[in-house]
C-alpha cells in the first residue's frame, strides 16, 4: 500500500550508507552486545516520507529512547522505491535492520525466503487482540507463524465536489448508507455534462485497484493452493473492470484522459471542474487539504458496495523483526510501544492512513471528529480483509510482469476483456512455485 514519489526526503538518499555503517543486532561499540544485563541496540528502518510521518516516528523513537535506557532505538531512513532491493541485499548479507517497515503483499518474499521472525510467541494478548482477526491474518502463515504487525491500512474511495452533488440533487452517501456500484455509475452519468465528466479514474497503474474493488463482486482471482496456485479469471474477476470501461467508452460518464495519469496528477482537473468526482485512495484526502483551491467544498464518500458488499483486499504497512536479530524479544517490546493506540492513531493522522486497532481508531475519531474524511476512514476498517491472493508468493511479479500492463492496454480500449482475462491467465500460471 506504497504510495510512490519522487520526492522522498534528502535523509532516505544516505539509507544505505547508514545500513552499511550499522551492524545487525551486534551493536559494537554502540551500546552493549546484548548479553544478560547489558544495554542492547536495535536499528529501526522506517519508509515513512512525508514530513508529518516522519516527524510521528521520530517523536515516538524519542519517547522510547528516553524511557527504556537499556533498549536503545536507532531511527534509519528507508526509501518505498529502494528498500525490495535494499532488503534483499541486507538479508543475504547477514545485516539487516532488526525492525523493518515495509507491506504485508510485498514482504510475502522475504516470509517466503525465511527472513521474517516468526512474531505469535513474541507479542503479547492484550496488544494482538486489538487488531482484528481479519487484519492479522494478512501476516499469519501455517508455515512461517506471525511475521509481522499489521498498522496502517488503505481503502479504495471516491471522493466529491459537494457543490456539484448539491446541485445535480444528489445526496451524499454516509458510511450507514453507502453507494452501491450501481448508484455511483448512476450518479456519475447524471454529473456528467458538455463541460465536466461525472468522475475521473486515474488509471497509470490499474491492477492493484482491480484486483482491490473486484472483491466487491466476489473477485478472487485464484485458484489452486500453496505450490499449484494460479490465476483464473470470471465474471467476477471482471465486473468492476468492466464497469470501468463501459464508464469510459459506453456512456462517457468518465474522463479518458486520466487512463495514463496517476492520481495526484489528475488533482489539477478535479480542482478546475473538469470532473465531479474522482477515485483513488483514502489517503487521497491530504492532498484535497493542502492542494484545493480556497472554497473548494469536497466530500468523501464511503466505500462502494457490490454483489459481496464493501469488501476490499487489506495489504497493511507492516512492523518485522528480522530472524538474523539477535534480540528480536526487545524488538518485539518495541513495536508494541510504537504501536500502542496513542502512537497508531499518530501515525495514522501523518500518513492519512486507517489505523488497525480499535484503540487508535478511537483515538482518531476523538482527535478529528470525523472531519476530513476521517469518519469515512475510520468506519473503512470493516471492509477490509485479507486477499485470497495475498500469500501467493509470486504474485507481485505476477502484478507488474503482466496484470499491470494488461490492464493499461484494457483501460485504453486496445483490448477487449476476454483478451484481458486471457493475459492473465498465461501470465498466472504458478502464483505458488
Amino acid at each position: 500500500m506504497k504510495r510512490h514519489t519522487t520526492g522522498v526526503l534528502a535523509a532516505a538518499a544516505s539509507a544505505s550508507l547508514v545500513l552499511a555503517a550499522c551492524g545487525g543486532g551486534d551493536t559494537g561499540d554502540g551500546g552493549g552486545g546484548g548479553d544478560d544485563g547489558e544495554p542492547v541496540t536495535l536499528r529501526f528502518q522506517s519508509l515513512a516520507w512525508q514530513e508529518e510521518s516522519v516527524q510521528a516516528n521520530q517523536d515516538i523513537v524519542e519517547a522510547w529512547n528516553a524511557e527504556n535506557r537499556e533498549i536503545t532505538v536507532e531511527y534509519v531512513q528507508g526509501d518505498w522505491g529502494s528498500v525490495h532491493d535494499q532488503l534483499l541485499t541486507s538479508f543475504e548479507g547477514g545485516d539487516p535492520p532488526d525492525i523493518i517497515h515495509y507491506e504485508a503483499a510485498a514482504g510475502q518474499v522475504f516470509a517466503d525466503g525465511g527472513y521474517y521472525a516468526d512474531l505469535e510467541p513474541l507479542l503479547s494478548e492484550d496488544f494482538r487482540s486489538s487488531i482484528p482477526d481479519d487484519i492479522w491474518s494478512t501476516v499469519e502463515h501455517e508455515e512461517y507463524g506471525t511475521t509481522g504487525v499489521p498498522f496502517l491500512l488503505e481503502a479504495r474511495v471516491a471522493l466529491a465536489n459537494r457543490t456539484m452533488l448539491e446541485e445535480a440533487g444528489i445526496e451524499v452517501p454516509t458510511p450507514d448508507s453507502p453507494w452501491t456500484w450501481d448508484e455511483f455509475q448512476d450518479a456519475a452519468l447524471q454529473l456528467t455534462t458538455e463541460d465536466r465528466y461525472g468522475v475521473a479514474f486515474p488509471l497509470a497503474s490499474p491492477a492493484s485497484a482491480m484486483f482491490n474493488l473486484s472483491m466487491n463482486f466476489g473477485g478472487d482471482y485464484v485458484t489452486g493452493e500453496g505450490e499449484d496456485m494460479s490465476i483464473e479469471v470470471g465474471e467476477e474477476e471482471l465486473e468492476v473492470p468492466t464497469r470501468v470501461h463501459s464508464m469510459l467508452y459506453e456512456d462517457e460518464s468518465a474522463n479518458p484522459e486520466n487512463v495514463g495519469v496517476n492520481t495526484t496528477d489528475s488533482l489539477p482537473g478535479f480542482f478546475a471542474g473538469e470532473s465531479a468526482m474522482i477515485f483513488g485512495a483514502i489517503w487521497l484526502r491530504q492532498q484535497m487539504v493542502q492542494q484545493a483551491p480556497e472554497g473548494f467544498d469536497w466530500v468523501t464518500l464511503p466505500p462502494l458496495e457490490g454483489d459481496e458488499g464493501s469488501t476490499q483486499s487489506a495489504n497493511p504497512q507492516t512492523l518485522s523483526v528480522a530472524a538474523q536479530s539477535e534480540h528480536p524479544e526487545e524488538a518485539a517490546q518495541f513495536i508494541e510501544y510504537f504501536l500502542n493506540d496513542e502512537n497508531m492513531a499518530q501515525l495514522a493522522l501523518g500518513d492519512w492512513l486507517v489505523p488497525t486497532s480499535e484503540g487508535a481508531l478511537a483515538e482518531l475519531e476523538e482527535q478529528t471528529g470525523g472531519e476530513q474524511g476521517w469518519d469515512v476512514a475510520v468506519a473503512s476498517l470493516d471492509s477490509l480483509t485479507a486477499a485470497p491472493w495475498q500469500n501467493a508468493s509470486g504474485f507481485q511479479e505476477f502484478m507488474d510482469r503482466t496484470a499491470t500492463p494488461a490492464f493499461q492496454r484494457f483501460f485504453a480500449d486496445e483490448i477487449t476483456a476476454e483478451q484481458l482475462a486471457e493475459e492473465l491467465e498465461s501470465g498466472g500460471t504458478s502464483l505458488g512455485g
